[in-house]
């Protein structure tokens, strides 16, 4: 599927101060609404973990299950809301697909304040099952992207039907795997948050969703008046502006579990949002009433499945080899490639932007 820039439709003379104000006012509306997911964000992670710690779950399981897939809720509506109400499907791929990008990136960032020592050699190895299921799911999502004629007539993209039950798989493994080995014991809830009670950790943690989520379904009418505004394509503003508004939640989380010595519990929700973020694609599937959604985006997307390919990789790497050197004293060489990985996604689709008949930005 082909895709255009949108470009504004106001006329170049005389227009330049209302064309201004419109940016002004399309930027702030915008800022907003990610202000809001990352400031809900930061309250589900502080009721994630009394929950956490109320219900004797491990900080690992939590991260991947309760905060991975809360933290992601954005992605979720942002994505239906993009399919349903502005018939937008390059944002909803773009958002899925840049979050898992953007998580990655967040591993250097994880590693960069987690100063006791290099976080792939602190981090448990059993996360490396969930970059392989990651892996997995990102490959078959890939293989959809490159065979869209082959999947036009399709109710569903045969993805879809693949990532729900690896998805399912993929948690009873890690949950079988972490009940082995017991890999980080609970801490008593009275260390951090004795004055909060399950019941109010629990309503607090609704109300949280809740504002991400009002945020999440104004977010792609946002994000595509960016586009307009600024001429750029909508596989552009969803693969790195979405990405990283509704991947704020993911930042905040991690920073907060990081502050808090919850090594395990930043990571697990890093690749369980990955993870998640694959169903989110499959709910947009289903949700799309243009046929199979894979068939209808840019082939653009696929440099991003290849980035988070290679990141997950990259990731997978630094989880077994578990490397202790610090180029610099800042981040170990796992998190230099993930950086240099992911300013190259976001080169190749700047660079995009400015060629004729690139399809998607």
């Amino acid at each position: 599927m082909t895709e255009r820039k949108v470009t504004p439709s106001t006329p170049p003379q005389k227009a330049a101060r209302p064309r201004s104000t419109r940016m002004l006012t399309v930027w702030t509306t915008f800022l907003l609404l990610a202000a809001v997911i990352a400031f809900a964000g930061y309250w589900l992670s502080r009721f994630g973990d009394v929950i956490a710690e109320r219900t004797g779950l491990s900080g690992s399981w939590i991260g991947l299950i309760l905060l991975a897939t809360v933290t992601s809720l954005p992605e979720l509506v942002t994505g239906i809301s993009a399919v349903r109400l502005e018939n937008a499907p390059d944002l909803a791929v773009g958002d899925a697909l840049g979050s898992c990008v953007f998580n990655l990136l967040l591993l250097s960032v994880v590693d960069f304040f987690h100063r006791p020592g290099c976080l792939f050699a602190r981090a448990a190895e059993g996360h490396a099952l969930s970059t392989g299921y990651s892996a997995v799911m990102l490959a078959i999502v890939g293989l959809n992207l490159s065979a869209p004629a082959a999947i036009a007539g399709l109710p569903l993209s045969p993805a879809t039907l693949a990532i729900v039950p690896i998805y399912v798989l993929a948690l009873r493994n890690i949950f079988t795997y972490e009940r082995r080995r017991l890999l980080e014991p609970p801490e008593p809830a009275a260390l951090r948050y004795p004055g909060v009670t399950l019941a109010r950790a629990v309503t607090g943690y609704v109300a949280a969703a809740t504002a991400v989520v009002a945020a999440g379904v104004m977010l792609p009418g946002a994000a595509l008046d960016l586009a307009t505004a600024m001429g750029w394509t909508t596989t552009f503003v969803g693969t790195l502006f979405l990405a990283a508004a509704t991947s704020l939640p993911e930042l905040v989380v991690t920073l907060s579990a990081v502050r808090i010595g919850a090594l395990d519990m930043a990571v697990a929700n890093l690749f369980g949002s990955n993870l998640f973020n694959m169903v989110v694609l499959a709910v947009d599937d289903a949700a799309y009433p243009g046929g199979p959604l894979l068939s209808q985006v840019s082939a653009a997307h696929g440099v991003t499945v290849l980035t988070a390919l290679l990141m997950t990789g990259a990731a997978t790497i630094g989880l077994i080899y578990r490397p202790t050197a610090r180029p610099a004293r800042a981040v170990s060489w796992v998190s230099l490639a993930l950086v240099a990985a992911y300013a190259l996604n976001a080169a190749l689709l700047i660079d995009g932007l400015g060629r004729q008949g690139f399809s998607g930005g």
